[in-house]
């Protein structure tokens, strides 16, 4: 099987990008060992802090996050790196070419039942100004180098693009490398499950219920078919299925919070999921607009997220714009 740096060379990925993928890599070797050990490692439980979003924080959060710091800052080829769990970017090397934002462990809330987690990346080139200042990473996500995810389950998995492709790497641990096992991820435009936490339902906008309510009534209703739910309430592992086998996920508009009534985060979560989902065949859409072209105007801006089988992604986009035609006759 083809090992991670040589498939990147293969590939022609610039030198410098490489860099920052195999340290990504190994971050990703550190995590997992560590998420592995579990309670050996008496690495579970909570914090009594929250982070810059408001959450309580889980120790691995904390360990997890100081790793990718620690790690990612040696590489000469790093300007800075922006994560979920700071208020602020930490800088690196003043010349490096690129920037990278992360989300160091989502879905930690599945931590201590022994649930899926992952880290999520997104890799943006040092703009010219290079101020030094969060306003670097203020980049639509078009403007991604590299993106992707590493899920921590059963066996380790790193899944990213450069553009050329959605490809999967899967950690073997007898040689400790990670080794090519799905050269090109390709979503079905066709589903029938979707993935969305429906105790949230009476708090989205009126079409998004509408649209959930006739997945719902299935064969009896307008779609004319049985759907599944499947929600494992981390993003990178709902994410990971709709790669695998199809799907939808959304994470909608919510009205309990009306200065922030959106969940995930656009650099740290939308922008690098949503280049992988449209690199394998799918879309994103924040429902109002494709995610990649969302001008950023804070690095912990938030964004609504509806992605996966094209289709079905186009058909509750029919809902949230107010077809008719395309809500009964699908």
């Amino acid at each position: 099987m083809q090992r991670l740096i040589p498939t990147l060379r293969r590939d022609q990925v610039d030198e410098a990008l490489i860099s920052v993928i195999n340290t990504l890599q190994i971050c990703a070797k550190e995590i997992s060992f560590r998420v592995h050990q579990g309670e050996l490692a008496g690495v579970l439980g909570s914090t009594l802090d929250e982070n810059i979003q408001g959450e309580t924080q889980k120790h691995l959060d904390v360990l997890a996050n100081q790793l990718l710091k620690d790690i990612l800052l040696e590489c000469k080829h790093i300007r800075a790196v922006a994560s979920e769990e700071e208020e602020g970017i930490v800088s690196g090397f003043e010349d490096g070419k690129y920037l990278v934002a992360f989300d160091p462990l989502d879905g930690s809330s599945n931590i201590d039942i022994n649930s899926l987690v992952g880290t999520i990346f997104s890799v943006l080139p040092t703009p010219e100004s290079n101020s030094g200042k969060p306003d670097m990473f203020l980049q639509p996500g078009t403007q991604q180098t590299a993106a992707g995810y590493v899920l921590y389950g059963p066996s380790t998995m790193l899944v990213f693009t450069t553009g050329r492709g959605v490809r999967v790497f899967t950690l073997d641990q007898k040689v400790g490398e990670f080794l090519l096992t799905d050269t090109d991820v390709q979503i079905p435009r066709q589903t029938s499950e979707f993935a969305i936490n429906m105790s949230n339902h009476r708090h989205w906008q009126p079409a998004m219920r509408d649209y959930i309510d006739d997945l719902l009534l299935g064969t009896e209703g307008p779609r004319g078919r049985n759907f599944n739910m499947r929600w494992i309430a981390a993003m990178v592992a709902d994410v990971h299925r709709v790669l695998c086998r199809g799907g939808l996920f959304a994470y909608p508009w919510d009205a309990r919070k009306p200065n922030k009534p959106y969940k995930l985060r656009l650099m740290y979560e939308g922008n690098p999921m949503a280049w992988l989902v449209e690199q394998a065949g799918g879309m994103a859409h924040s429902g109002e607009q494709r995610i990649l072209d969302i001008e950023p105007t804070d690095i912990h801006q938030r964004v609504g997220v509806i992605l996966g089988s094209a289709d079905e992604v186009s058909t509750c986009l029919g809902y949230l714009e107010g077809s008719q035609s395309t809500k009964r006759n699908v």
